[in-house]
Order: structure tokens, then C-alpha cells, then sequence
């Protein structure tokens, strides 16, 4: 098979061919259609933190076709159309069993998603609706991202919402604090690029002062007070102090983006103000799989957060340009595909 490999920092994506994966015990061989491209994928690429393991295959964001099946699987079989959590566990501890195999003491990582095939796990697949494209699968795993925020965010009915960072991440959060009964909500980010994006989602507003430190006050007029939860769906330095800043006493701030570098705030500010802090990590089974149900429901506004689809060949140049600030948003890897 064809694959962008990792070779390290500071270096490209590089398209070697690979042997063609074999399931084990349990495992799913899924032909890839799609693969979108993570934030996260650029951050743990670029040596500023926590850095891939050289020569892996990343992207963790995919949907396709299985195309062959290990001993043991029963639910799924060839030629269903799926997408995978990108990672698994034991499938038999307390934590696998509800769903939440990130926190397994057994837990592997399956990406790989910027290739042709991908070995996953029966029991962290599911089977895409008939209404959905390989691409609406492909926006799963960001959009499950987003419902874990909100769901963590424990919004009530009203609840005044400001969110920082208008990317797949912080649209996602939009899109599931509106249908969770979020009041108004204002979306902020340092360019009104994706301010249409944005309030198709289903934000009330967006604002963009011309002074980082007017935010709180441009949020309190948009949302008739202080917001009751902000949530930080960038992941840069000074972010998290940020959303403290703006937050009303007693409120909440959630942490969606993925920092790699070393942050700091003043926790003094956080306890004059009782802040609680809640920070997310991935989404359970149960989450991953509602998303699909929305979507299927005929909710697919999320689908307008695709502004490009590449094959293999474009993707190390598609990759290396998103580290700068461009006019997408959510790029999808086609790897069967020979050019855009």
C-alpha cells in the first residue's frame, strides 16, 4: 500500500509503499476513502511538544470500506462501510467496557489514517447509516471531540456560551452547545474567516476586538452578561488564561484545545472567581456513536467544514502549509486519488 510516512521534525511527510496490513484476533482491515487532518497532527509534528513516533503512519480521523477480517469478529463484515475510534484497550477492563478505552492501562493508539488501508478493532468500529458519505464518517472523530466537551460542560438550558477558536474543534463545540439547550453563544477567533462557518453552526454572534484584552467585554455585550461557560478550542499559550478572564464567577471553563507547549495563568484569578476547570481528553463509544445518529438525522451542517480533499501525492506539500495560517478549515486525505 501507499502511505505518508512521519520522518521527523522539520522534514515532511514522505509516500513510501508499505506491505498491505493483516488483521489479528478481533481486528478489521478498513480500505480507506477518507482522512481529515488534525491540529493535532500538525502540533505533534512540529517539535514544540510530544512528537510522533518516527517513521509511523498518522492521521486518525478516517472512514472506509472493510476489506478483511481477523478471527473473532462477528458484528462486521466485509464491504461495511465503518469508521474506528482511533484507539483501543484490553476490551475487558471496567474502562473498555464503558466505552472509554483511552484510559485503559492496556491502551494503543490506531491511527494511520494517511494510507491506503488501517487495521482497527470490531469493537471500537461502527457501521456508517447508509446516509452518510465517507466524508461525513471522516468528521466523526472531531465532531465526537466537541460532544464530549459540551456534554463535560454540563450546559443548561440558557446557559450563556463563548467559545475561543473557530476550527473543526470550536465549530463542533458550537454545533453541540446549540443542541444542547445553550442560550446565546459567541464564537471569537483572531481573523473573521470562519465567522460564516461559525454562525451556521450555531453561534448567535462572533466577535473579533481589535484588543485581546476587550474580549470579556465584547462577549458581555453580545451575550447579555457573563458568559456562564467558556471553552478553549484552540490550544495556544495564554488561552486557558484567557477564558478564565472572560468567565462569570462560578462558572465553567472547558478545555478542548490540544496545548503542547508550556502554558501558564494565575491561579489566584481562577479562586477569586471559583472557577472550575474541566479539562477533555477523546469521547466515549456511546459518543462517537450519537454523532453518527445526528448526522444521520439529517443534522449535517458540520459537512460545510470541508474545504478541500487531497490524494497522497498532495498531502506532504497540503500538510507542511497548513503549520501557517490558510483559508482552510477542514482538509480531507482521499488516498486513492492520484492528484486534487
Amino acid at each position: 500500500m501507499r502511505a505518508a510516512v512521519f520522518k521527523g521534525v522539520g522534514r515532511p511527510l514522505k509516500i513510501e509503499t508499505l506491505p498491505d496490513p493483516t488483521p489479528s484476533e478481533g481486528e478489521i482491515v478498513i480500505k480507506v476513502g477518507r482522512c481529515g487532518i488534525c491540529g493535532t497532527d500538525i502540533a505533534m509534528s512540529d517539535g514544540s511538544g510530544p512528537v510522533f513516533e518516527l517513521d509511523s503512519i498518522i492521521g486518525h480521523e478516517f472512514a472506509g470500506t472493510i476489506v478483511a477480517l481477523g478471527s473473532g469478529v462477528e458484528r462486521l463484515k466485509i464491504g461495511d462501510r465503518v469508521t474506528s475510534m482511533p484507539f483501543t484497550g484490553c476490551g475487558r477492563c471496567v474502562t473498555c467496557l464503558s466505552g472509554r478505552p483511552n484510559f485503559c492501562a492496556g491502551f494503543r493508539g490506531m491511527a494511520g489514517g494517511f494510507a491506503q488501508y488501517i487495521v482497527s478493532t470490531e469493537r471500537t468500529a461502527i457501521k456508517l447509516p447508509a446516509t452518510l458519505t465517507l466524508s461525513d464518517g471522516a468528521l466523526i472523530e472531531p465532531l465526537a471531540v466537541g460532544l464530549h466537551g459540551a456534554t463535560l460542560a454540563r450546559i443548561q438550558p440558557g446557559s450563556r456560551v463563548l467559545v475561543l477558536g473557530a476550527g473543526p474543534i470550536g465549530l463542533a463545540a458550537v454545533f453541540w452547545a446549540r443542541r444542547l439547550g445553550a442560550g446565546p453563544i459567541v464564537v471569537t477567533a483572531t481573523s473573521r474567516q470562519r465567522e460564516a462557518l461559525s454562525l451556521r453552526h450555531g453561534a448567535s454572534a462572533f466577535v473579533l476586538p481589535e484588543n485581546p484584552a476587550d474580549l470579556r467585554q465584547a462577549a458581555i455585550e453580545q451575550l447579555g452578561g457573563m458568559p456562564d461557560l467558556v471553552i478553549e478550542a484552540v490550544g495556544k499559550p495564554g488561552l486557558i488564561a484567557q477564558a478564565i478572564d472572560c468567565v462569570r464567577p462560578a462558572g465553567t471553563v472547558v478545555v478542548l484545545g490540544f496545548c503542547s507547549r508550556t502554558d501558564s495563568f494565575l491561579p489566584a484569578v481562577a479562586v477569586w472567581k471559583e472557577v472550575s476547570m474541566q479539562f477533555a481528553m477523546t469521547y466515549s463509544l456511546a459518543e462517537f456513536e450519537h454523532v453518527a445518529l445526528v448526522l444521520d438525522g439529517g443534522d449535517v451542517d458540520p459537512r460545510a467544514m470541508i474545504t478541500d480533499t487531497v490524494g497522497l501525492d498532495a498531502l506532504p506539500g497540503v500538510f507542511e502549509s497548513l503549520r501557517h495560517r490558510t483559508h482552510q478549515c477542514k482538509v480531507l486525505v482521499d488516498p486513492w486519488i492520484e492528484s486534487v
